[in-house]
């Protein structure tokens, strides 16, 4: 009898990975072979003399669904073990590749057990997030500091006036980095300070939350710096960044709630619900920021209904992500928006407050008010 072999991961080990994949009736067959192969081992298997790989590594087509309009939604499994614990390398085996392919949309991932408790998910999640506010019953509110180019000072200023408005979060624009005109150690201890100066006059515990860019290192610092400032909330954007220096940062800073950016969430062909809905939670993040319908992005309410429900699913083992919906939102339509996402759910919003310039602060209670009235309804 021939020895056993060693390595582990069993061809039933596997995942389960959704494309949809624009193809004649003809080549479809073919393509998802083609997808199968380029998602494992990119290599001919002709050339592959070792059973194991056959058999345990290579993807296997398990379905195709034809859905009309020469689209095909592929279903391939994939060898959990091709992971390991990277959330990097998950990517990768998900659509590293055939990324490169203009046919084909990452459409959804059925995540196993064995990657949830590798990767954990929220640390924290809606309720603690509800907790930390000693808020129930209604949404959340928040709006976001810019323009870049104002000073921390000025940044100060504003982040004081929002919060003297009873906001229950103000985030750093996504543009807001460590440029030379607003470090990042004078902006946060500047804006850390503006909120505090906002939270003694409303007795509400605002919550500031800075972003942290550039390699892991400064990250790391970054994060650091602000959990010395007292702040227990961070926002990163996981495609800038990188899933890997995500996870690392989610694991380095437990104590933190990180809120997911999705700036250049649209670069690649992912479904936006498995993306930010599902991946970002997937990695750690406890809230994801999202541009809802009918802003000036183009999202549509099936793809922001759907984003919201995978955010905060309790049934795969993960706490549930709060959806921030946001890009666009006039004062006008926080009865809309509420009604749409319910009240799990942070609304986002700038612009529509940030023309109020010199009555912002009473803008800004207009509209912490329309969603606490909301809650009445």
């Amino acid at each position: 009898m021939p020895a056993r072999d060693s390595r582990t991961g069993p061809s039933s080990d596997r995942f389960t990975v959704t494309y949809r994949v624009r193809a004649t009736a003809g080549d479809v067959e073919a393509r998802a072979r083609g997808i199968a192969v380029e998602q494992s081992v990119e290599m001919p298997l002709a050339a592959i003399d070792d059973e194991y790989i056959l058999s345990g590594i290579v993807g296997a087509v398990e379905e195709i669904a034809d859905i009309g309009a020469g689209l095909f939604d592929v279903r391939i499994g994939l060898a959990t073990a091709t992971v390991g614990r990277d959330a990097g390398q998950f990517l990768n085996m998900l659509f590293g590749n055939t990324s490169l392919h203009e046919d084909v949309t990452l459409w959804d991932v059925a995540v196993p057990e064995a990657l949830v408790e590798a990767f954990g998910g929220p640390r924290h999640g809606i309720a603690a997030l509800r907790q930390r506010l000693r808020l129930h019953g209604r949404a959340l509110t928040g709006s976001a500091l810019k323009p870049q180019g104002l000073p921390p000072e000025r940044l100060a200023l504003l982040a004081e006036h929002l919060a003297r408005g009873g906001l229950d979060f103000i985030k750093d624009d996504h543009g807001l980095a460590n440029q030379s005109y607003s470090s990042f150690a004078e902006r946060v201890r500047a804006c850390a300070a503006g909120v505090a100066r906002g939270t003694r006059a409303t007795g509400h515990p605002t919550r500031y939350i800075p972003s942290v860019t550039g390699d892991l290192d400064q990250m790391r610092g970054q994060a650091a710096l602000a959990r010395d400032e007292g702040l227990d909330c961070l926002m990163v954007a996981p495609m800038i960044s990188g899933f890997p220096a995500v996870q690392a940062l989610v694991r380095g800073f437990p104590e933190m709630a990180f809120f997911a950016h999705p700036s250049l969430g649209g670069a690649a062909r992912i479904a936006p619900d498995l993306l930010i809905g599902g991946l970002f939670r997937l990695i750690g993040a406890d809230a994801v920021i999202f541009p809802t319908y009918g802003g000036r992005f183009g999202y549509s309410p099936d793809t922001c209904r759907r984003l919201a429900v995978s955010a905060r699913r309790t049934d795969d083992g993960m706490k549930p992500a709060l959806p921030v919906p946001a890009g666009g939102i006039g004062l006008e339509r926080i009865r809309e928006i509420l009604d749409f996402y319910g009240e799990d759910t942070m609304l986002l919003i700038g612009g529509s407050l940030l023309l109020a310039r010199e009555h912002i602060i009473q803008a800004t209670e207009q509209f912490t008010r329309a969603v606490a009235d909301h809650a009445l309804i």
